[in-house]
């Protein structure tokens, strides 16, 4: 138990909580990072990790990008996540996507759960039977699948990112490796098709790369060959920590710019990513367009205005990499800081206004008491 408390203290969360379901098999740790912004919003993921310590370390690690990733975008929304342990292939059920919507309503609006890896649009649509607290259905006023969105949103990153580099914006002739193409690494190939990119990509799931294959006339490569492809842009769209010490000297890119969450292994990675001269495109600044567009539903969804807050996903990559450039930090730390700016503010502002609150029922009731002294002064 002191590994897992120890991990509950460095990252700093409000709120870890533990869901088991024995007639459904549920095994569910939802974590919420931060609420200073808004409820916590973030996707649940179901996922056969190998223990349970191994689970709760993503969730904790997912929760606190979401709370970066809703900072950066001016959303008013803190971050949490969610995950399922057990094989969505075979595991997954109707009984338990349902004890799981009973475990989001248990927290009472402090949690707002949607899609991630492992699950489905249909699957929110079975989660909102039981909850309310739940977005990115397929129901009316629904957002639908994120991943289009959030593809929408690398894909504007890119140019930011080339731009920053001197290339220009066109994604013309460039050469771009995509490291799984399952939701969002799919819609991601389709944009850099149509902008004219060269595919590269490798997936574990061999029709999933087929389907690229044949829609979009991308190279194939092994999972292991990916790192060390020569491209221009790098593209993570799998799981996390793929940029590490043991792939980072293979990269031969001079953009990282993907969809996957976490790709830093460690922080010392991003120290390396930028001593090589590679451009990282922070993994929680750039693939925010899924959360924006999920997000929309909780003041009526708009896919026209979603659109246009996603096309600025441009403009937050601009800013980070400038910052960075500006800072001589590396980008992850330039992201933070941005992120942490707004939270902090958030923070003394709603401190004012305990503050200010606290001052007004402390004089009303003062005043109470002295309209009530009078009176019975009166009386005698």
């Amino acid at each position: 138990m002191a590994g897992i408390f120890y991990d509950l203290g460095s990252y700093g969360h409000e709120q870890v909580s533990f869901f088991h379901d024995r007639e459904t098999g549920l095994k569910a740790i939802i974590g919420i990072h931060s609420t200073v912004l808004g409820p916590s919003l973030g996707g649940c993921r179901m996922w056969r990790y190998n223990d349970e310590q191994e689970a709760l370390r993503d969730v904790l690690r997912l929760s606190r990008g979401m709370t970066y990733k809703a900072s950066l975008a001016g959303l008013n929304l803190g971050g949490g996540k969610a995950v399922i342990i057990g094989d969505s292939h075979s595991e997954k059920s109707e009984a338990m996507l349902k004890a799981f919507g009973r475990a989001v309503d248990a927290l009472g609006g402090r949690y707002i759960t949607a899609e991630d890896v492992g699950m489905s649009v249909g699957d929110i649509d079975v989660i909102r039977t039981v909850t309310n607290f739940a977005v990115g259905g397929s129901n009316e006023g629904g957002s639908g699948d994120p991943s289009v969105m959030t593809a929408f949103g690398v894909f504007q990153g890119m140019k930011a990112a080339l731009k920053f580099a001197g290339m220009g914006e066109s994604l013309e002739g460039l050469r771009v490796a995509i490291q799984g193409v399952g939701h969002v690494g799919y819609h991601l190939a389709s944009y850099l098709s149509a902008a004219g990119a060269h595919l590269i990509v490798t997936d574990i799931y061999p029709d999933q790369v087929e389907k690229v294959v044949q829609e979009f006339g991308a190279e194939v490569v092994s999972p292991d060959q990916i790192f060390g492809i020569d491209c221009d842009i790098f593209a993570p769209c799998a799981l996390g920590a793929i940029l590490n010490s043991r792939t980072i000297p293979q990269l031969k890119c001079k953009i990282v710019a993907g969809s996957a969450n976490n790709q830093l292994e460690t922080e010392k990675d991003g120290f390396d990513l930028h001593n090589r001269g590679i451009i990282y495109a922070p993994d929680y600044a750039i693939n925010s367009g899924g959360l924006i567009n999920v997000a929309a539903e909780l003041d009526g969804y708009n896919h026209n205005n979603v659109l246009a807050k996603v096309t600025r996903v441009y403009n937050t990559i601009l800013d980070v990499l400038n910052q960075s450039k500006r800072e001589d930090v590396p980008p992850h730390e330039a992201a933070d800081a941005l992120a942490q700016q707004r939270l902090m503010e958030a923070k003394n502002l709603g401190k004012r206004h305990s503050k200010a609150r606290f001052r007004s029922e402390f004089l009303s009731k003062f005043q109470a008491m002295g309209e009530f002294e009078l009176s019975a002064a009166s009386s005698n």
